[in-house]
């Protein structure tokens, strides 16, 4: 913990970590790019094809395929329709997005000297949207437990003086000392107390035991959740080709993450016995940071109509920054007559820098291509997500969290299929995917399924694509880390629209 800025929007408060999740590792290591119309048109299977710009993010070599320069560009519509059933109570919610997610550019430099083996070597430079982090979804139900559990959680077992406030302290000095000095766990018991929700056993500051103002009984809940940003990231390529057979590349990623939510927390009851009776809570998270990977491959071609791929990607190497913010409002019977209590620290919480490993991927590639009638494409990708590491792993938390990781994250397997039939300067395209889910459970998020359709248009020195790709996965998501953690099934479907211009130079 480094220090207290003073702001005229509240407090900066810089604090060790203590508020990362197995989810947050999982979002940032997801390298799905959005990719060309083509390689979306194809479900991505493009590792033994290459001859796309955005192929070269799966095997580096295929840009060694192309036989001049070449450039493309890209926009998307993505559609999410996101279904959820809580407690046997369903809502459905679609958001909509216009993005740029690709650009990139290729250049072959062919050896004039035909009686070396090096025929060409190719230098080329793709910016994808890896992920669009856009989403918002909502669910509600009625439940039988209650949000004080979370609270509970948190305050059990820490002194009330370390989770409440100094006398004539407000609300904003309060959670910026009490996070300072005791990190952001005792924030979170501090919001329960200070709203009446927790109850010490014994009004002393030693005590370290709590009771719950909420009586027990039936609880109606609801959820919203906002979310927008973007992975992206940035490919710097060489390649070349060797003889008529063999083509070798590799790839410098740097990687971009920016990410924002905001969470609403809703409940209210009527229990007998129950002192507080609706409970409102407001979270919200920024998470910012860059990445560093590397990839290697190469494109066999053994005969004319026969291609084999093999490339592996490193881990990725993500610096990331969160920066947290909280409120909280209660309506209670407080000596017999309701009040309102709102805690809005005014807050927000800027952690110290901490890293994630991804886990690194191997893929293997098969592709038949009949000349100019057309093609169909294989790809098998692995990668073991019990292998993702938050550092440094000298915090206690870390450790703690990278045994959680081993132990409910496993191996996953990933397979894509694309077929493309050329008619004249016509070409249609089809694909279908599937990646398992990286839970051992393989419920808390499920297998994704997906096909893909598309078209493309040969004019000669400019080509023209278009795709769609349906992608769908159910997980189960909790609206907290701990305490209240009933599950609410969310039902994705994503539905993505991309048109691609490319110009062969």
């Amino acid at each position: 913990m480094k220090k207290i800025i003073l702001l005229s929007v509240g407090v900066l408060l810089t604090l060790t970590s203590q508020a990362q999740q197995i989810s947050d590792a999982l979002r940032y290591s997801n390298d799905e790019i959005q990719g060309t119309a083509r390689f979306r048109a194809l479900s991505g299977a493009f590792g033994a094809l290459g001859g796309d710009m955005s192929a070269v993010n799966i095997n580096p070599a295929g840009s060694a395929v192309f036989n001049s320069s070449h450039a493309s560009a890209s926009a998307s519509i993505l559609t999410r329709h996101s279904e959820t059933d809580f407690f046997s109570t369903e809502h459905a919610k679609t958001n909509t997005a216009i993005d740029f997610n690709q650009l990139g550019g290729a250049f072959v430099f062919k050896n004039s000297n035909e009686n070396s083996p090096w025929k060409k070597i190719v230098l080329s430079a793709a910016y994808d949207k890896v992920d669009n982090f856009n989403n918002d979804w909502y669910a509600h139900g009625t439940n039988t437990n209650s949000i004080d559990q979370y609270f509970l959680s948190y305050a059990q077992g820490n002194r009330l003086d370390e989770i409440s406030r100094f006398s004539g302290e407000s609300y904003t000095d309060a959670y910026a000392d009490i996070g300072y000095y005791y990190g952001y766990g005792n924030q979170q018991a501090f919001l329960g107390y200070e709203s009446y929700i927790l109850e010490p056993l014994d009004a002393v500051d030693e005590n370290i035991a709590y009771s719950s103002n909420i009586g027990a009984g039936t609880f109606f809940q609801k959820y919203y959740h906002e979310s927008s940003g973007y992975n992206s990231k940035v490919a710097l390529n060489i390649a070349t080709q060797l003889g008529n057979k063999l083509y070798l590349g590799a790839n410098l990623n740097t990687h971009f993450i920016y990410y924002k939510q905001d969470t609403y927390f809703y409940e209210n009851n009527s229990n007998p016995g129950s002192m507080v009776n609706e409970v409102a809570f407001d979270n919200s998270l920024r998470t910012t940071g860059s990445g560093f990977s590397f990839q290697v491959g190469a494109i066999f071609k053994p005969i004319e109509f026969l291609r084999i791929g093999a490339s592996y990607s490193s881990p990725t190497w993500f610096l990331l920054q969160d920066e947290t913010s909280q409120s909280i409002a209660t309506n209670h019977n407080y000596n017999g007559s309701p009040e309102t209590t709102v805690v809005a620290p005014n807050v927000v919480n800027f952690f110290e820098d901490y890293k994630i490993q991804s886990p690194g991927k191997i893929t293997g590639s098969l592709a038949f291509v009949f000349a100019e009638n057309g093609l169909i494409s294989f790809d098998y990708s692995y990668r073991d997500y019990s292998n993702t590491r938050f550092k440094p792993t000298s915090d206690m938390y870390f450790r703690s969290l990278n045994s959680e990781l081993s132990s409910s994250l496993t191996g996953a397997s990933t397979y894509r299929i694309g077929g493309e039939y050329k008619i004249k300067m016509i070409s249609l395209r089809a694909g279908y995917r599937m990646e398992e889910s990286p839970y051992k459970n393989g419920e808390t998020i499920g297998d994704l399924t997906g096909y893909s359709l598309g078209l493309g248009f040969n004019l000669g020195m400019v080509k023209l694509d278009l795709s769609y790709d349906n992608a769908q996965r159910k997980s189960n998501y909790q609206f907290f880390e701990t305490g209240l953690t009933d599950p609410i099934t969310l039902d994705s479907t994503s539905h993505n629209v991309v048109f691609t211009v490319c110009f062969n130079l």
